[in-house]
């Protein structure tokens, strides 16, 4: 099957590849407004501990696997994704 490529500029991308890649931004970006707002009101009242903790965990993992599949982009998406999981988790922790 001959797949679809989209050309970016000089670079040449399946549609599915750019697929993945907005929706590796859109569930990066998601983690923004939620670090803003704890950050910015220092409650963390309603953000579950339990949930943070294993999501945390969880990203950490798939990080794990993008090296071991030698994956750039699982590397970078989850990295960026931890950083703000791993605030969330430190501000939850730290507000209670």
């Amino acid at each position: 099957m001959k797949e679809a490529f989209l050309r970016v500029g000089i670079v040449s991308m399946s549609w599915v590849s750019l697929i993945g890649l907005v929706a590796a931004f859109c569930t990066t970006a998601a983690y923004v407004p939620q670090v803003l707002h704890i950050w910015r009101t220092r409650s963390t009242q309603d953000i579950s501990l339990g949930m943070f903790s294993v999501m945390t965990l969880g990203v950490a993992l798939w990080i794990v696997y993008g090296v071991a599949i030698v994956s750039l982009p699982v590397i970078i998406a989850n990295g960026a994704t931890l950083i703000l999981a791993g605030a969330i988790l430190v501000l939850k922790l730290k507000h209670g």
